[in-house]
């Protein structure tokens, strides 16, 4: 894959459409969280595993490559919820993140590599 592009952008008869990788990221992540079992997104292998993120730090748990075709390709770094199936749950992000950015963009999503970073332990009341 390619370094990563700030935009892909779409031309026809009436002008051209720039989708920011930004938006990407934020559809990557919306989808991801949605999917059950998934505790929290994480920080990017290689930080603390209690390093959670918030939407400001997005690209520290997300990372979208895209080739010379638009093509892309997506990297998720998720806390597990304690007690959910690590294989079940990972494909059931795959599935989200790819149906989400190709159905809300156009892209095509060649793959979604899910890095689980460890397990969220519910809280104690």
């Amino acid at each position: 894959m390619a370094d990563s592009k700030d935009y892909v952008s779409h031309s026809d008869e009436l002008g051209n459409i720039h989708i920011s990788e930004e938006v990407l990221t934020a559809i990557a992540a919306a989808a991801a969280l949605e999917v059950e079992g998934v505790g929290s997104l994480a920080a990017s292998s290689g930080k603390d595993m209690s390093d959670r993120v918030g939407k400001k730090s997005l690209s520290k748990s997300i990372r979208i490559r895209m080739d010379e075709e638009d093509r892309v390709e997506v990297e998720v770094c998720i806390l597990m919820a304690y007690g959910h199936t690590i294989p079940e749950t990972g494909r059931a992000v795959q599935e989200a993140v790819r149906t989400s950015i190709e159905s809300m963009t156009g892209l095509e999503v060649t793959c979604v590599h899910v890095n689980v970073s460890g397990v969220s332990f519910p809280e104690k009341k």
